[in-house]
């Protein structure tokens, strides 16, 4: 521990960092064919009190694929995101969104830290948890897939030809400013799509339209392709933030293999980490 760090705490009246920590999975990707919207990753929001010395392995979870399907040949899953992780706090990916369907039912929305957006014909939506782990998919209908969900609320169910909405993110302002991040997907239809949430992509609209991806460092869920033979969206990359005090020190150590930045304007008064991408260890 260095001399600053140690009178920090001797002044502040703590032997260790009170820290706030972000941790947000990755989103998934949509499913292809007027398929399902991605479901977002778990969204952890805490409080954590930092041991000067204390060494800890630090993920950034990945953005799950985008389904894809040739014309007319079939649909296919929105693929899962991967974990993010910080002091024994684990956030899981969301489920990716159902594939759409050619000549019968489509399939389910996966599950994960939120659900996937079930297909069209009537696919189910995956599960999500509750509260902080995140909310379920919507259920496909017809020729539309449902919104993945999202860290505050389900996703939308489609209707005949219209997909469903991407269930609503969750707002934070760790990094100084409000921020919506961990939202579903919206399902790709043969009508309208369905719009994404939280930094989720919309989904794609009739006529073989393109899922939107969702956008890096939110954990949100890819949009779903919307008609014969389209694609969808990829799932947005996880997020990890640590903000205390500027009166403390920096972290001691971080490892190269994370892609970080320590932003201390943004935040008056505090120091914030945003860890954008890796895997490494860090040391308090």
């Amino acid at each position: 521990m260095s001399r600053l760090g140690i009178m920090a705490s001797q002044i502040s009246g703590h032997l260790a960092i009170p820290a706030e920590i972000l941790a947000i999975g990755g989103g998934a990707g949509g499913g292809s064919v007027a398929g399902g919207g991605g479901g977002a990753g778990r969204y952890i929001s805490t409080t954590q009190d930092f041991s000067f010395g204390t060494t800890f392995t630090l993920t950034v979870g990945g953005g799950g694929a985008g389904g894809y399907a040739f014309y007319n040949t079939g649909a296919y899953q929105g693929g899962a995101g991967g974990t993010s992780a910080v002091y024994g706090y684990a956030s899981i990916a969301g489920g990716g969104g159902g594939g759409g369907y050619t000549t019968g039912a489509g399939t389910a929305g996966s599950s994960g830290g939120s659900g996937g957006g079930g297909g069209g014909g009537g696919a189910t939506g995956g599960a999500g948890g509750t509260g902080t782990n995140g909310y379920n998919g919507g259920a496909g209908a017809g020729a539309a897939g449902a919104g993945g969900g999202g860290s505050s609320a389900a996703g939308s169910a489609a209707t005949t030809f219209n997909g469903g909405a991407g269930g609503a993110g969750r707002t934070s302002s760790i990094t100084g400013s409000s921020v919506s991040r961990a939202g579903g997907g919206g399902g790709g239809g043969d009508a309208t799509a369905g719009a994404g949430a939280g930094q989720g992509g919309a989904g794609g609209a009739g006529g073989g339209a393109t899922g939107g991806s969702a956008v890096n460092n939110t954990g949100s869920g890819g949009g779903g392709g919307g008609g014969t033979g389209a694609t969808s969206g990829n799932g947005g990359s996880g997020y990890v933030v640590i903000a205390y005090p500027n009166t403390y020190a920096n972290i001691a150590s971080i490892g190269g293999g994370l892609t970080y930045t320590l932003d201390t304007t943004s935040r008056s008064g505090y120091k914030v980490y945003k860890f954008t991408a890796g895997t490494g260890s860090v040391t308090i």
